[in-house]
């Protein structure tokens, strides 16, 4: 039980996390930052939704928007979207289920198979939430260093070059605690789940026995004569 309890918190410790860092990732500002920053008097971000300008001397920050979502956007942008919007929603039902099934939580309290299963089932949904932030965080730095590495294989200086950023790293570091407390809680805790099966069977299987023995013992020592009587008894009341 202890081992159960210790697994159950670092798994929502990491999923808690997880989920912050992507959702943190999805609506900042730096996927890509300027590279050229000893150049630069302003340090330029851009995130999946909009592009800001930070003065070096006095941080005052400027913000632009990008146009509609109906707009016409370049396909990283759009996949990367839809990726870290898809993962944060798994990972936040998913961090949601897995509150609801710790053993602290007063929620069926007297089903604790049950709280297992949603335990494994938000496992499961942080697995999943995984799959896209790590695919699209990577896929969007892998894109911007070959963009940047191509201009300087041809020597074409356009001004501004740009690396990708620390949301891009939040990402990646949200979608890793999501494997890991997605793994926590699946492997680990499916073979809790066979252990308290396996007692609840046995438990069962050993009551039903005692109690077909107690019967078996009971008709034993019963005389003929009485067990005849009963039998009579019994058609008279039936009839």
């Amino acid at each position: 039980a202890g081992m159960r309890f210790f697994l159950q918190y670092v798994g929502c410790f990491f999923a808690f996390f997880s989920t912050g860092f992507l959702i943190a990732s999805t609506w900042t500002d730096c996927w890509m930052v300027n590279a050229d920053d000893s150049l630069e008097v302003s340090t330029k971000c851009r995130g999946l939704w909009w592009e800001c300008v930070t003065n070096v001397f006095d941080g005052i920050q400027t913000c632009d928007e990008y146009d509609s979502i109906f707009a016409e956007h370049p396909v990283k942008l759009v996949l990367t979207r839809a990726m870290m919007i898809t993962a944060d929603i798994l990972a936040g039902f998913g961090f949601l289920f897995l509150v609801l099934g710790l053993d602290c939580v007063k929620f069926l309290p007297d089903e604790p198979l049950i709280k297992l299963r949603i335990c494994l089932v938000s496992g499961v949904m942080l697995l999943i939430a995984g799959l896209p932030g790590i695919t699209g965080s990577v896929w969007y730095a892998v894109d911007v260093y070959v963009e940047r590495s191509s201009l300087v294989f041809h020597n074409v200086f356009l001004g501004i070059q740009y690396k990708f950023g620390w949301s891009c790293w939040l990402g990646m570091a949200g979608s890793l605690g999501c494997f890991l407390s997605g793994a926590l809680l699946t492997c680990c805790m499916y073979l809790f789940r066979e252990t308290s099966s396996g007692r609840l069977h046995s438990a069962y299987s050993l009551g039903k026995g005692y109690s077909s023995a107690r019967t078996i013992v009971t008709n034993v020592h019963l005389p003929a004569s009485q067990t005849a009587t009963a039998k009579m008894y019994a058609v008279d009341t039936r009839v």
